[in-house]
């Protein structure tokens, strides 16, 4: 095995690990929410991560600084625009998901949040990028898993799968932000405001929407710890380290797993049921998250 080979075996590894870690953030975030609420627990879980990334920041600078490096930056109004921009839509998102989960398994919330998979080249396609015949395919394959696992009688949506699938328009809407944004802001610097941002509205929000808001704090503490440390500082440092071997195309798809372990997790660590419809709908999901980021065959 050669070096590169082996490097970029390695850095799959590290992308199963984050996946690992994302999907069982799904129970940690529907079992803190037995005792405190969906807007409390995204401000503890978003502060907490926000502050985990700053030591990460300040060796970054501090490297770059001892190595004479100055990177060209924009000017500070602009990179606060960025980061309250993403961090307002990261607000809706993450909201959306915490509210729908108290609606809803954390299997289905997994697989149905992981339909950003999809929606993202398809989105790319609006905006005058093509899109292939795998993308049309992963979309259709997506929907029909969608249907299964979440369509009830008379062709209604439940309620929570109703708000996982808004906000799975919403983490597109803030995956294309990002990509934009990651081409002139310091990644680490971006991901702090971000998450700084959406701290502080769901902070207001919770004050304003939750009586006694973080009365349940102590009690919520471990999934709070997972989800704002684990989920947010560890899992995000891998995923960048991870990447810069890992082939892209292998990550996406890599990434995508995360639905598959929130649903175990949710069946092992919640007692949630493993419905038929749990199976096929969610198998049908993950292979358009799949044949969507397959990348088509070169000829010579």
């Amino acid at each position: 095995m050669t070096r590169s080979i082996r490097d970029m075996a390695g850095a799959d590894g590290l992308l199963v690990l984050v996946a690992l870690i994302w999907g069982f953030a799904f129970v940690a975030q529907r079992s803190g929410m037995e005792v405190i609420g969906p807007f409390a627990f995204g401000a503890a879980r978003f502060a907490l991560g926000a502050f985990s990334l700053m030591p990460l920041l300040l060796l970054q600078r501090r490297r770059e600084a001892r190595k004479g490096l100055r990177p060209v930056r924009l000017g500070l109004s602009r990179r606060i625009s960025w980061a309250l921009g993403a961090g307002t839509v990261l607000f809706v998102a993450a909201s959306l998901q915490q509210i729908g989960l108290v609606h809803t398994t954390a299997g289905n919330a997994g697989f149905i949040t992981c339909l950003y998979v999809v929606l993202v080249p398809l989105a790319g396609r609006l905006l005058g990028r093509p899109a292939g015949a795998r993308i049309w395919a992963g979309a259709g394959l997506a929907l029909a898993g969608l249907y299964i696992l979440s369509i009830g009688a008379g062709f209604s949506l439940a309620p929570g799968d109703s708000l996982e699938l808004l906000g799975a328009f919403f983490w597109t809407a803030h995956i294309l932000i990002i990509a934009q944004a990651a081409a002139r802001i310091d990644i680490l610097e971006l991901s702090i405001g971000q998450f700084l941002t959406c701290a502080a509205l769901s902070l207001a929000a919770a004050l304003v929407r939750e009586p006694a808001p973080f009365r349940g704090l102590g009690a919520a503490a471990p999934n709070i710890l997972y989800g704002g440390l684990l989920s947010v500082g560890v899992a995000y440092t891998l995923q960048v380290a991870a990447q810069r071997k890992a082939h892209p195309a292998h990550a996406s798809i890599i990434m995508s797993l995360e639905s598959l372990f929130a649903a175990v997790g949710g069946v092992l660590l919640l007692h949630e049921p493993l419905t038929t419809r749990l199976f096929l709908g969610g198998t049908l999901m993950l292979a358009g998250m799949v044949v969507s980021q397959l990348q088509p065959r070169k000829t010579p």
